[in-house]
């Protein structure tokens, strides 16, 4: 996944990329395992420590 890719880019810990992005640890956790019931809002969070962003899309 993306988030655990960028998090070791950037040499963090999930530890880090909760406190950094201001999320919390079980999040973190299950963002990366691909648990499909997160909240985006939580994700965009997270991801703005990267400068990325989630956005809704319409299928093909």
């Amino acid at each position: 996944m993306v988030v655990k890719a960028l998090r070791k880019e950037y040499g963090l810990t999930q530890e880090d990329l909760a406190m950094k992005s201001g999320v919390g640890l079980c999040f973190v956790r299950n963002l990366e395992q691909g648990k499909p019931t997160l909240r985006m809002d939580k994700v965009n969070q997270l991801l703005d420590l990267f400068d990325y962003e989630l956005t809704a899309t319409k299928k093909s």
